[in-house]
C-alpha cells in the first residue's frame, strides 16, 4: 500500500499526514490521530515535511525513539486520546533517505471504539479525515459514529 522508499512520490490526502516534529510531538497529531481512527485509517509520518509542490521529504530526526516513548504515554491517557487502537508494530523508526523518521499508522478504529476523540472532549475533540483535512465533527456526525456501532460486525 504505502512504500517510504517512494516517500518523495507522495502527497498529503486523505490516508497520509506529514509532520515537521523536530520540536518533539506536534498538539496537532491528536486530531490527526482521532481523524483516521475515525475514518479509514491513515498513516502518520512524524519527521517529514512537505515541499513546495507538495511532496514529502524526510528530516533527520534526532530522538526518534523518544517521540515514540512520548506517544505512547499519550496515546494511553484517556485525558488525551478515549482510546489506544493501536498495537506495537504500528509505531516504529523506519530510515528514508539515510534519515530517521517515525511512522504511526493508525488503523480505523471499531465500531464499538467509535467515536474515537481527544483531549476528553466528545463534541469538540472528535474528528474525521476528509482530503488532506481534519475536519471536527458536527453533533450530527458524532450521532452517526455512533450509531456505526450497532451496524458493524464484530
Amino acid at each position: 500500500m504505502f512504500n517510504l522508499e517512494n516517500l518523495s512520490q507522495y502527497r498529503e490526502d486523505k490516508r497520509i499526514e506529514a509532520k515537521k516534529a523536530t520540536g518533539g510531538l506536534p498538539e496537532s497529531i491528536w486530531e490527526t490521530y482521532s481523524a483516521f481512527a475515525n475514518t479509514d485509517g491513515g498513516v502518520i509520518l512524524l519527521g517529514v515535511v512537505e515541499n513546495e509542490d507538495k511532496s514529502l521529504r524526510a528530516i533527520d530526526l534526532t530522538d526518534p525513539e523518544g517521540l515514540i516513548m512520548d506517544f505512547w504515554e499519550l496515546v494511553n491517557d484517556p485525558a488525551v486520546a478515549s482510546v489506544n487502537v493501536l498495537t506495537d508494530d504500528r509505531v516504529t523508526v523506519e530510515n528514508v533517505d539515510g534519515k530517521h523518521i517515525v511512522a504511526i499508522r493508525v488503523p480505523r478504529a471499531k465500531a464499538q471504539e467509535r467515536p474515537v476523540f481527544v483531549h476528553g472532549d466528545l463534541l469538540q475533540g472528535t474528528y474525521v479525515r476528509c482530503g488532506e483535512s481534519d475536519l471536527r465533527c458536527s453533533p450530527e456526525q458524532i450521532q452517526a459514529l455512533i450509531y456505526e456501532q450497532g451496524s458493524d460486525s464484530p
